[in-house]
């Protein structure tokens, strides 16, 4: 006999959407905030990610809940793609956010759709369809809107950046489900060990780059933003452990077509936020170009649920990875797996 579902509460979505929401847009503006004043970007990151594993620890201590302490050989081997692809997507993110304005973030990693749709095709031999690729187009047509055809001055170390942390979101696509499997399957397990094993190899990173008279010098006081630094990484470390919590009841609640609503409206708010907090240019363009990302996206989300509730007719046209627009582009890991009737992120 078939298991009967009950449509979620109303309130429980709008809450969990809701949290989402601002959650995101509270850690951009946070790591914006931070990255203005800071020399010392990695390290930075590297305080996100040990404060979101220390309250991993705590959680797990009181009985909030319950993660797994063992670590061995086999188990770290198995990891080793994911976290490779986490700690070079993170610290892109943040050197994104450094050289952009946050009213251009969404346009320097507007090419995450198009990079995972390639990607999927060419290591999971998924073929999409036509329409697939027509959305594809309509963001990458966005992106070069924003990048080349406005007037508006941008960065190009930023804009590098942002196409690698768009590339690692796409290859960590790719990897996820893989990756689930060496942890049972669990979301939540595989976040805390992200953060962890994540947290562990940036540590060296931080040297390796040369942060270390900048990181010096901050924690001696004699450098600036010591206090911004702090706070900082407290707010966003904690907002990432949060959504690391909830992202299991978010996937359960909500749909493709509720996140993407969330994320245009994100999309836009953190454009506005950017304009009003740090005076950044909003331009003619950048609208355009965020208008035709945001319609892309939409449309593909829109594409993917009419194309995951027809009948299979074709048993060589296999479904391709689920694309993780909500990115962790908010600064901490934050690993989000799709159920099968569900297209949202990691």
């Amino acid at each position: 006999m078939p298991q009967q579902t009950t449509p979620p509460n109303r309130s429980l979505v709008a809450g969990t959407v809701s949290f989402y929401l601002v959650a995101a847009l509270a850690m951009v503006m946070a790591n914006k905030w931070v990255l203005n004043v800071t020399t010392a970007p990695l390290f930075f990151l590297l305080t996100q990610l040990v404060i979101a594993v220390v309250l991993f620890l705590a959680s797990h201590a009181l009985g909030i809940i319950k993660v797994p302490l063992h670590l061995d050989a086999q188990l770290i081997k198995g990891l080793v793609p994911m976290v490779g692809l986490n700690v070079i997507g993170l610290s892109s993110n943040n050197y994104t956010l450094k050289f952009v304005d946050a009213s251009f973030y969404q346009v320097a990693r507007g090419l995450v759709l198009p990079l995972t749709v390639a990607t999927s095709y060419v290591f999971l031999h998924s073929r999409p369809s036509l329409r697939i690729l027509v959305s594809c187009a309509l963001v990458t047509s966005g992106f070069f809107i924003g990048v080349f055809l406005d007037g508006t001055k941008v960065s190009t170390l930023g804009v590098f950046f942002g196409v690698a942390s768009s590339l690692t979101t796409a290859f960590h696509a790719v990897v996820i489900k893989r990756s689930l499997d060496v942890v049972g399957g669990s979301a939540l397990n595989l976040s805390w060990y992200n953060n962890l094993l994540s947290a562990v190899v940036l540590a060296p990173c931080v040297l390796l780059v040369g942060e270390g008279p900048a990181v010096m010098a901050l924690l001696s006081g004699q450098g600036a933003g010591l206090g911004t630094l702090f706070w900082g990484s407290f707010i966003t470390g904690g907002l990432g452990f949060l959504m690391s919590i909830a992202s299991t009841l978010s996937i359960k609640i909500t749909s493709p077509i509720t996140h993407m609503v969330s994320s245009a409206i994100r999309g836009v708010a953190a454009s506005l936020l950017g304009m009003w907090l740090f005076g950044d240019i909003l331009s003619s363009g950048r609208v355009w170009a965020i208008a035709v990302i945001l319609f892309g996206s939409v449309y593909y989300t829109w594409v993917k649920h009419v194309e995951s509730s027809a009948p299979q007719s074709s048993p060589t046209k296999a479904a391709y990875e689920r694309i993780p627009l909500e990115e962790a582009e908010e600064g901490v890991t934050v690993t989000i797996v799709d159920e099968p009737k569900l297209d949202h992120r990691k």
